[in-house]
């Protein structure tokens, strides 16, 4: 059919690209209609990255610019206001950048890149240099914007002075050759501030931008309005001092919370699209959950990512595409910070699905960041790893994980701290090895105890049973997988069906059966009974057997909570 040959447009940011070139494309250019009746002279969006920024970015440009192709907006929202497309489509020079690939490992190295970006920019104008419209002064000014330093490759050299007034000046050149006042777009605004405080410059960076974003967005009279997109919102004292004219829409306000990320609509339109309507129940499981202002949104970097998947394959199984495009740093200096104390119980009850109440703060700096766990969760919240469920007041919100990918990402930092913890005391790892080795369900029991006071566990109902199960599988596995001489197998087919995981400690001759239980009534003993008896039904020591091990052990472990059992036969 027709529609089927629609691609999916996974990684592409490029607004004219997706509707020249036969893409799929969610309607979001109902922003440009509430941003020109709702006006702001400068706006700001903070949301999650993959949400959208980008692509809203290059479509805003897109719409504005002098000399754009206005067939691309044919069919979508804006064009249903003709008003507005007639006062507004193609009538103004825009500035657009995106600051997200300023980084170096010093200043110098970063400011290069950012001279690099806005030189490349400015070269897009170069019928500037002809303009009859500019003075040969401005026309010199425009040339230091685009000069390349005559002793590096492509490098542009710009004198401090030029470059934070660079965009101040080249809105004023623009404005002079067309009459109009510019529209400014900064993508991703936050972005050398977040490499800059790796990096260890952090206060020369902010003092680079807020000379840069005060020329041009508090004193600059060629400016009709700016938008700047980012995932925190930066501290106005930080970096827009004195910036009285901005709006600001966080992922907590009600204006524009529909135009990033996808809503329940939108991706059942977009399943249906694709003849697979039968995924949105494990769709809406792994990606939807997140909460901007009074809108149920999904990640749409997902969404797109596992439709893709499943065009190819019906089968397919969701992956945690948005969280495997960052080191997802945050969650785990979150749990480090959170390892004793009442934070720790408020992860085991967030990973449980349940909310927790917590007072966030919007503005930040990202020197502060880590300076307080309080900190942290406002820093999870405004990146899309905590979504809300509504204030309590003030700037309380109930506090969730949002979804199985993001859940899944919790757990899996868990596993990999406990596993670095059990490395640290080789010590512990014998003890309870050697309980297993012996048969001796007490001291096995009593040292798996301990490693369950030490993690953070799963609770309650939030998750199927045999997902809990999988939890202390994975961590008696780590335990395990310390002892070199051991075979380890996890699932391995045994007998008349799969036991959870089989040791074989072979100079010794010693065979290890172990079946691992969620009492879910929290009856241990009850469940252990159960583990035995399916061990013995099915048969998971025949491969012991037949591969000639004279001591064969059957262990029954339930677990619940911090709690376990362990019997063995």
């Amino acid at each position: 059919m027709d529609h089927i040959e629609k691609k999916l447009p996974v990684g592409i940011e490029n607004f004219e690209k997706i509707r020249t070139e036969g893409f799929y494309y969610i309607d979001k250019t109902g922003m440009i209609v509430d941003l020109l009746k709702k006006w702001g002279e400068v706006n700001l969006f903070t949301r999650p990255r993959r949400f959208g920024k980008s692509l809203n970015m290059s479509m805003l440009k897109a719409f504005f610019e002098i000399g754009g192709n206005r067939e691309i907006f044919d069919g979508l929202r804006i064009a249903e206001e003709m008003v507005l497309c007639e006062q507004y489509m193609g009538r103004f020079p825009v500035i657009s950048i995106s600051l997200k690939d300023v980084e170096g490992d010093d200043f110098a190295a970063a400011r290069s890149m950012l001279c690099s970006v806005i030189g490349s920019e400015a070269l897009r104008f170069q019928f500037l240099t002809g303009s009859r419209c500019l003075t040969d002064n401005e026309k010199e000014m425009y040339r230091q914007l685009t000069m390349i330093d005559g002793g590096s490759d492509g490098v542009f050299a710009m004198s401090e002075a030029v470059l934070t007034a660079s965009l101040k000046t080249l809105s004023m050149l623009l404005h002079k050759h067309y009459d109009s006042r510019v529209i400014i777009l900064i993508d991703e605004y936050d972005v050398p501030l977040a490499k800059a405080n790796e990096k260890g410059y952090y206060e020369q960076m902010v003092t680079l931008l807020r000379k840069m974003f005060g020329n041009a967005l508090k004193t600059n009279d060629n400016l009709y309005f700016a938008v700047l997109t980012g995932c925190l919102r930066i501290a106005k004292e930080s970096i827009f001092t004195g910036l009285n004219n901005m709006k600001v829409m966080t992922i907590s306000d009600v204006q524009y919370d529909e135009y990033f990320g996808f809503t329940d609509e939108e991706v059942r339109a977009l399943l249906r699209y694709y003849e697979m309507s039968d995924a949105y129940d494990i769709m809406k499981e792994w990606y939807d959950g997140y909460h901007f202002g009074d809108t149920d949104i999904y990640c749409p970097w997902d969404v797109i990512c596992y439709c893709d998947k499943l065009r190819s394959d019906r089968t397919a199984v969701p992956s945690n595409y948005w969280s495997n495009t960052s080191s997802n740093d945050i969650v785990r200096h979150f749990i480090d910070m959170a390892d004793a104390g009442a934070a720790r119980h408020e992860i085991e009850r967030l990973i449980a699905g349940e909310a927790v109440v917590r007072e966030i703060h919007e503005e930040l700096t990202y020197k502060e960041l880590y300076d307080s766990i309080e900190n942290v969760w406002s820093v999870l919240f405004s990146t899309g790893y905590l979504t809300q469920q509504g204030r309590t007041e003030g700037d309380f919100f109930r506090l969730v994980i949002p979804n199985r990918e993001i859940r899944n990402l919790f757990t899996g930092q868990i596993m990999k701290m406990f596993r670095e913890n059990i490395r640290k005391d080789g010590e512990a790892v014998n003890r309870f090895c050697e309980a297993m080795k012996r048969g001796d369900a007490d001291g096995v029991e009593k040292q798996f105890t301990e490693y369950l006071k030490k993690t953070i566990s799963i609770r309650d109902t939030f998750v199927r049973r045999p997902t809990k199960e999988n939890f202390y599988h994975g961590i008696l596995l780590g335990i395990l997988g310390f002892k070199a001489s051991w075979i380890v197998t996890s699932n391995r087919e045994s007998g008349d069906g799969y036991s959870d995981i089989q040791i074989q400690i072979e100079d010794e001759e010693i065979g290890i059966a172990i079946e691992v239980k969620y009492a879910q009534s929290a009856d241990l003993e009850a469940e252990c009974r159960k583990a035995l008896e399916q061990i013995e039904i099915r048969d998971y020591a025949q491969i012991f057997r037949a591969e000639g091990m004279k001591t064969i052990w059957k262990y029954a472990i339930a677990c619940y909570k911090k709690r376990c059992r362990v019997m063995v036969e």
